[in-house]
């Protein structure tokens, strides 16, 4: 959706891109502005407070803004990564080294069951309850193992609220599903970012056991073979575009699906292109031109004049028309990010060449 905005809905959108990264909660609003036709944010709160979408950690064990549909069947995919990543933890994982969870998770359940819970409040009644054990420890582990989902406010448009957490059976009001399809799921990878390899699939899920699913799809799918001989697999009526086709500049949210699905990071960011320095001052983001990654961004909002600066720096040289390209989309960011703003203004800081 970055070759031309579409026009499908928000929910619509979340699931064609099996979630949007959201360990930032003002990044999907960033990510689905630069996808789709006349986006408004409230539409997307909205869906967050009807509980169509929720945010969750799924794919690598991170925060997702996925449709409750998804939720379902990806949080249930992603209980290996959870544990892999709960029995590494520095800290927690030998406080929890052959500790029985049963009890632990049977009591909170019921917790979350009775309303929200943000994680003091957790950590203060697993204090109670098991004074002889790491009272954070034992929240972690709620949160790997129950299926915690983060509840509005938090994630809504320009709105600041602390993590509160619910489980998906208690805000949903449906359990995870006990029988989830991993295949289902690659081909809507695939659907989304494909062509890919195996290690691009990896990259994007953390899960394991790819090769064989792929070789078990391989029959329906069509099968490329890139530079370096590695198998590309995509769907056989995917939009496959010319090399040619141009790409318009699109600004990205910190973190962003497009970055974050593939291995070969040679997608994006070639070779012989430098990583694009810092921006001075918080991240807000990257921005893309020609399906590059060119450079970073970020917000500079000055209270006694009611301006906000979006200050862009790149690597490298970039030409008139594409600085007036890079600029122009720049200032349609700020109309969305800063709608209220006394003044706009766009500045570029120049990189190494």
């Amino acid at each position: 959706m970055l070759l031309r905005r579409s026009g499908v809905s928000p929910l619509e959108a979340v699931e064609h891109l099996v979630g949007l990264q959201a360990q930032v909660p003002q990044n999907p609003y960033v990510g689905l502005w630069s996808r789709l036709e006349r986006f408004r944010p409230d539409a997307l709160s909205a869906l967050l407070l009807e509980r169509n979408v929720v945010r969750i950690a799924v794919m690598r064990g991170t925060i997702h803004l996925v449709s409750a549909e998804d939720c379902l069947v990806l949080r249930a995919l992603a209980q290996p990564v959870l544990d892999a990543e709960l029995a590494r933890h520095p800290e927690y994982g030998p406080a929890l080294d052959g500790l029985d969870l049963g009890p632990v998770l049977a009591f909170a359940r019921p917790l979350f069951a009775e309303r929200p819970r943000t994680g003091p409040e957790l950590r203060a009644a697993m204090a109670e309850r098991f004074p002889d054990r790491d009272p954070a420890a034992l929240a972690y582990a709620c949160r790997n193992h129950l299926g915690l989902v983060q509840v509005p406010p938090r994630g809504l448009w320009e709105r600041s609220a602390q993590v509160t957490n619910s489980t998906v059976e208690a805000w949903l009001g449906r359990p995870l599903d006990p029988s989830p399809s991993l295949d289902r799921v690659v081909l809507r990878y695939l659907a989304a970012f494909g062509p890919a390899a195996v290690a691009d699939v990896a990259a994007w899920s953390r899960l394991t056991g790819l090769r064989t699913v792929l070789e078990r799809l391989r029959p329906g799918l069509r099968v490329f073979r890139d530079e370096r001989g590695r198998d590309l697999f995509d769907l056989p009526e995917a939009p496959r575009p010319d090399p040619d086709t141009p790409a318009p500049v699109r600004f990205l949210p910190e973190y962003d699906n497009v970055l974050l699905s593939h291995a070969d990071r040679s997608r994006f960011l070639p070779e012989s292109q430098r990583v694009p320095p810092d921006v001075a001052g918080p991240v807000r983001g990257s921005f893309l031109h020609d399906g590059i990654l060119r450079g970073l961004w970020r917000l500079d909002a000055d209270r006694t004049t009611g301006r906000v600066t979006l200050e862009i720096s790149h690597a490298g040289a970039l030409t008139k028309r594409a600085g007036n390209s890079v600029a122009a989309e720049g200032r349609r960011l700020l109309r969305f990010l800063a709608a209220g703003a006394e003044a706009h203004d766009v500045r570029f800081v120049a990189g190494p060449s």
